[in-house]
């Protein structure tokens, strides 16, 4: 079995797609393992999105991740990163593909809805960050 994290980001929190992107995992036959409503502060998103430090969109992806709350999950499934990513569809909405959350949802390249792990490392790092072994029920 894999993990990964997903997050409801701050466009999808306040335009109510909450219960959408869980209905779409509920159907993809995932587990959710642990969830819950967060609030980051700017350093917080800061820490998260490390790796992007010296990223362009560095400074507008941690401004814009710590502008509302996110709903922060982790999944548990056979092939659950993979199967997430192409759920979410393309960073950039307009080259995700049909029936995808992004291309569904997204009204920007970062107000693109949700956030998932690319990779087993990056879930590991990230389901750590934002939760402790006494919150994941799986």
């Amino acid at each position: 079995m894999e993990r990964t994290l997903s997050i409801i980001k701050p466009d999808g929190v306040a335009r109510k797609l909450i219960g959408e992107v869980v209905g779409r995992l509920e159907k993809m036959n995932v587990n959710i393992i642990a969830m819950k409503m967060i609030k980051m502060t700017n350093a917080q998103a800061k820490g998260f999105y490390a790796v992007h430090a010296e990223r362009p969109f560095f400074d507008s992806l941690t401004d814009f991740m710590s502008s509302g709350p996110v709903v922060v999950m982790a999944l548990e499934g056979e092939d659950v990163i993979a199967k997430y990513r192409e759920l979410m569809g393309a960073t950039n909405y307009k080259e995700a593909a049909e029936g995808t959350i992004r291309r569904d949802y997204a009204t920007e390249i970062e107000k693109n809805i949700v956030h998932g792990s690319d990779s087993p490392e990056s879930a590991d790092f990230e389901i750590n960050y934002f939760f402790n072994s006494f919150e994941i029920v799986g």
